[in-house]
């Protein structure tokens, strides 16, 4: 495993859905990212062929080489790997991490998704390179069918992570403004979706959302 994967504080997360009520066009999205400075890019598009998101993460994976950056594809590994991405995040109900290690090359990260402290429990013991908590606030950005958990939850999350020295990554709702509370709870990374939309201009987003983490993590 490549537990130290989480360089950057920011996952900035490639939706096709926000992309599309922006009025985006996600590799357009994607290019603004990374010339943003966005180092760890996630590819999610839950409605799309199978066809439609081995092209599309194909691409993304080209168009992010030059720029050192990791991109890595939602729920399914046999794409990831098709693809030559940097690894799969994967859900609950997704195949488990230990599938996904059997699908996929061992340098190859996974990350899992949690919504408890007994899903993070779980977690990790598992063979995850990190590990996503979340909601932490309301989103409509993405259905988990979970009630939001709250900075508290991500504090407990990064306790039960800390001796395995596995990063948290925290997920939904999350803004500019609230990341500062969610990192000063203990998360290594914040992943957001909507907020980077939010101003028409992902770009400037990205490198506000790098200049302030940076800031909090003191590099």
């Amino acid at each position: 495993m490549v537990t130290a994967v989480i360089v950057s504080p920011l996952n900035a997360i490639l939706d096709d859905d926000a992309a599309t009520r922006a009025g985006w066009d996600l590799l357009d999205v994607a290019r603004a990212f990374l010339d943003g400075g966005a180092t760890f890019l996630q590819l999610r598009a839950k409605q799309r062929s199978s066809a439609w998101l081995l092209e599309t993460a194909a691409q993304l994976v080209r168009m992010a080489q030059p720029f050192g950056a990791l991109v890595v594809v939602n729920d399914r590994a046999d794409v990831a790997q098709l693809a030559g991405a940097g690894g799969v995040h994967v859900g609950q109900d997704d195949l488990t991490p230990e599938a996904v290690r059997r699908l996929m090359d061992p340098d190859r990260i996974v990350g899992l998704s949690t919504h408890s402290i007994a899903q993070v429990d779980a977690a990790v013991a598992q063979p995850i390179d990190y590990v996503a908590i979340g909601p932490v606030f309301g989103t409509a950005s993405k259905n988990t069918g979970y009630d939001a958990v709250g900075v508290r939850l991500v504090e407990a999350a990064a306790a039960r992570a800390r001796p395995r020295d596995l990063p948290v990554v925290a997920i939904g709702g999350i803004t500019l403004v609230s990341a500062t509370d969610v990192m000063s709870a203990g998360a290594s990374a914040v992943a957001v979706i909507s907020d980077l939309l939010v101003t028409g201009d992902p770009r400037a987003r990205v490198r506000e959302y790098l200049d302030k983490l940076k800031r909090i993590h003191g590099l």
